[in-house]
């Protein structure tokens, strides 16, 4: 997660690298909105906003063929969307979404203390997939799991640990 200023000095770095007509001027792409996909709109809205204590940005349903249910993470720029008539995908069918925490044992105790069903944490080493928190406390290197109600797949990942330690 990068800061205002760290962000700005990324696209500053990104336009002065720049050297032909395609590349001299780089807009910011931002993700806003992940669709994913579920069979009953009622029970993960209930989920992401009751267990995962994402706020409930909108709740629109116009008629019975189409409704968006938005909802975002807390500090996050990037929200979730699901509902009727806006994702053809099958249920379950998201694998990977990632949410980055500066305390994986602390976020994973959240989320278990509002009965989120949730892996031991684990990271990668010399040989492969380990348990545990890696023992560097390195940012993108240790890993929880989840899924909701459907079998849509998130990733927490840790990321920020030392910084948040030092505040």
């Amino acid at each position: 997660m990068l800061s205002t200023a760290a962000a700005a000095t990324r696209v500053a770095a990104r336009k002065a690298a720049a050297t032909d007509d395609r590349t001299e001027i780089i807009m910011d792409w931002k993700l806003a909105l992940v669709l994913i996909p579920v069979s009953d709109v009622d029970r993960a809205k209930e989920f992401y906003v009751e267990k995962m204590a994402f706020h409930l940005d909108v709740d629109h349903q116009p008629n019975d063929d189409f409704r968006i249910v938005q909802v975002t993470p807390s500090g996050s720029a990037c929200s979730i969307g699901f509902g009727i008539g806006i994702n053809a995908s099958e249920p379950g069918s998201t694998k990977g979404l990632h949410l980055c925490v500066a305390d994986i044992e602390a976020a994973r105790g959240e989320l278990t203390g509002r009965g989120v069903e949730i892996s031991e944490p684990y990271h990668f080493g010399m040989q492969g997939r380990a348990d545990g928190i890696d023992p560097n406390r390195g940012d993108y290197a240790t890993f929880c799991n989840f899924d909701d109600p459907d079998g849509n797949t998130w990733v927490l990942q840790e990321v920020g640990h030392a910084a948040a330690e030092s505040d």
